[in-house]
């Protein structure tokens, strides 16, 4: 299950949505959910809410017992590396093992902007934040000398609960080549099928994949792919439901990415082209080609079938049932249902293509 807070103060304030959501997490953890995920974003109704994920689920561990905790995504830019990594490990203790670090670029100017951050340095901060944090969950007496950040010789307290550190995914939103390297190095994936089509989502797969696999990394890596969803009895209902919220979270992303219509960056090719593709989207389009999960549980069921027909029956989907201000009944009452009657239906390696089912 994931979190992405996409609301306005003046649509819900800051305690409500935590003590919400926090709820939802409890109940997931009861229901047998995998996983609880969150993001890293500031400052705007696009994801604002939540600007540091490790305290996030902190929360969520406290209050639960078996569900996993997963960033999705903290941000190396943004943190030194030591303070990172030592948060992190920090995590996996009070969880007891149960924390999933996934590591992502940002894509905000103004983020960048603020942090007083040059986007043409974000490749290498990240690709360097997630060695540093490697490495000091690893080892001991470790130094670094690099264009960013010089320390050492240090060792990392606490030590990581998980050995020989807790497992390491890559958030990637529409390159391939960022999907190899991660499979190249052995880390996980996570992807979000909202802004690029099903065959460019299936590149992204293959080049994790077949990189991966000529690595000679064992096994074939998790894929995490991110979708909202919103479940009710009534299939009507669950649509118009649908189509509110993710017209409220397209209305609030263009707003935040609005600066990508002057901004140009060789770190991020292509993305003068995101605030069009944004201003292009059709809901009834995103349903028909399952980026949303809309409608009965036997209709979610049916864009589960095809999604791992599309992607793979090992890929773990990550559920959205709150992107915002949904009402904590609705939300509560969609995890339910989706727990009580899709999750049943799917069995073996299918099974995977389920939200921590």
């Amino acid at each position: 299950m994931g979190f992405f807070p996409v609301l306005s103060p003046d649509e819900k304030n800051a305690v409500d949505w935590y003590d919400e959501s926090l709820a939802l997490a409890e109940l997931a953890d009861e229901l047998g959910y995998e996983h609880v995920q969150v993001v890293e974003h500031y400052f705007s109704a696009y994801g604002g809410y939540s600007p540091d994920p490790v305290t996030f689920l902190a929360a969520v561990a406290a209050r639960t017992r078996r569900i996993r905790v997963t960033t999705g995504a903290v941000v190396p830019a943004f943190t030194h590396p030591i303070k990172l990594a030592g948060k992190l490990a920090m995590l996996d203790n009070l969880s007891h093992g149960r924390l999933d670090v996934g590591f992502g670029r940002a894509f905000l100017p103004e983020e960048f902007a603020a942090f007083g951050v040059p986007m043409s340095a974000s490749r290498a901060r990240f690709a360097e934040g997630i060695d540093i944090c490697r490495r000091l969950w690893t080892g001991t007496e470790v130094s670094w000398s690099g264009d960013w950040v010089t320390f050492g010789p240090v060792t990392m307290l606490p030590r990581p609960y998980q050995q020989p550190h807790p497992p390491i995914f890559v958030a990637s939103t529409t390159s391939p080549t960022s999907c190899a390297e991660a499979g190249r190095a052995g880390y996980h994936l996570q992807v979000v099928p909202t802004v690029t089509s099903r065959e460019a989502l299936q590149e992204m797969l293959a080049a994790y994949r077949q990189a991966r696999a000529a690595a000679g990394h064992h096994g074939p890596g998790q894929v995490q792919i991110k979708y909202t969803c919103y479940l009710a009895e009534d299939g009507a209902a669950a649509l118009a439901a649908a189509r509110r919220w993710e017209l409220n979270y397209i209305d609030k992303m263009t707003t935040a990415i609005a600066s990508w219509a002057t901004v140009r960056s060789a770190d991020y090719p292509g993305y003068e082209q995101l605030i069009d593709k944004v201003r292009r989207y059709d809901f009834d389009r995103s349903h028909a080609d399952n980026k949303v999960l809309a409608g009965t549980p036997a209709q979610v069921r049916d864009q589960l079938a095809t999604i791992a027909e599309w992607f793979g029956a090992d890929v773990t989907v990550c559920l959205q049932v709150n992107p915002g201000a949904t009402p904590a009944a609705e939300a509560q009452r969609a995890l339910r249902l989706f727990a009580e009657h899709v999750a049943p239906h799917f069995t073996g390696e299918a099974s995977r293509a389920l939200a921590g089912r």
